[in-house]
């Protein structure tokens, strides 16, 4: 079984504005073993809701030493690729490789994507004219480029990042599936599956396979779950909050988004890694935010114990 790391993701605020609180919450998931943190990204979500993912990046990598950063993922397409560029790059000189930059197209919201100054119906193009000019621009190219939405006169941006930020793709469906082969260093996936996760990596690698580039090597998955010793509890929470961010209910969810005790999650999450998923991100809804950090290093631990010695998850 292929190695992995784990993550917890930034929804219950590590971004906090009390510096002091922030960093003991993020020496507590590194003490924990988690390997990294992941954000989000929204300009104006559902009326108005959101944070910047490359800020939400920043802030956390200069609060702590060795925590790495996946912002899964950032709405690129809604940005100019010099500007996204000249501030992964900083980014990078601040943390050199401790940045992955996970990008997706978006769209649950249309009014956001409009109120961006972009037309809902371009956007995927718009993305992927943006992931040829960044990727250019951060290998440290000169680009002159005349394209549907940008144009760009011996473009530049240095110094390039080293080590260079892994660009991953989220999304499914054949469009991401053609977008990581051509565009991404790998893909990150949501809502899915075990199934649908180990299809879709097979058809990314598959369609890799005839280009010209370093096949993509990057897979991971962002899971939403409800962690807690009561079950019932744990749903409520989980139920509650994916309703109000998605509005939707939580039966569209339920069979991607499990909710328990850490055993069941581990359950959950032990074909993903079976299938490759090296990445693993837990997007918990616990009963505070140190509780989250505590139930996923659970999580965690029960994972490793299994992949070591196939000790079994349930005790």
């Amino acid at each position: 079984m292929s190695p992995f790391t784990l993550g917890i993701s930034d929804q219950d605020g590590f971004t906090t504005p009390d510096l002091g609180r922030r960093r003991l919450l993020l020496d507590k998931a590194a003490a924990a073993g988690l390997a990294h943190v992941c954000v989000g990204d929204h300009i104006s979500f559902h009326g108005g809701t959101g944070f910047d993912g490359l800020v939400s990046a920043s802030t956390l990598l200069s609060s702590h030493e060795r925590l790495s950063v996946i912002v899964g993922v950032y709405l690129l397409g809604l940005r100019h690729p010099m500007t996204a560029a000249r501030q992964l790059a900083t980014l990078s000189q601040s943390a050199p490789g401790r940045l992955t930059l996970g990008v997706g197209v978006g769209g649950e919201d249309r009014r956001e994507v409009a109120n961006a100054g972009v037309d809902p119906r371009t956007r995927g193009r718009r993305l992927d004219e943006s992931l040829m000019l960044v990727r250019r621009l951060l290998a440290g190219e000169e680009v002159t480029h005349d394209g549907e939405f940008f144009q760009l006169d011996r473009a530049r941006i240095l110094p390039s990042p080293e080590p260079r930020i892994p660009l991953v793709i989220g999304g499914k469906g054949e469009v991401a599936v053609r977008r990581a082969a051509q565009f991404g260093d790998g893909w990150l996936g949501i809502f899915c599956s075990a199934r649908r996760f180990a299809e879709t990596r097979t058809r990314v690698l598959e369609a890799a396979a005839g280009l010209d580039r370093e096949p993509p090597g990057w897979f991971g998955v962002n899971v939403w779950c409800g962690l807690g010793k009561d079950s019932g509890r744990a749903r409520e929470l989980l139920a509650a909050r994916l309703e109000g961010l998605y509005r939707l209910p939580y039966e569209k969810f339920q069979h991607i988004a499990p909710a328990g005790a850490p055993e069941r999650v581990a359950e959950f999450l032990l074909p993903f890694v079976e299938s490759g998923a090296a990445h693993l991100t837990l997007i918990p809804v616990a009963e505070s935010t140190e509780a989250g950090i505590e139930v996923v290093a659970e999580v965690r631990e029960l994972l490793q114990k299994h992949c070591l010695n196939g000790q079994t998850i349930l005790r």
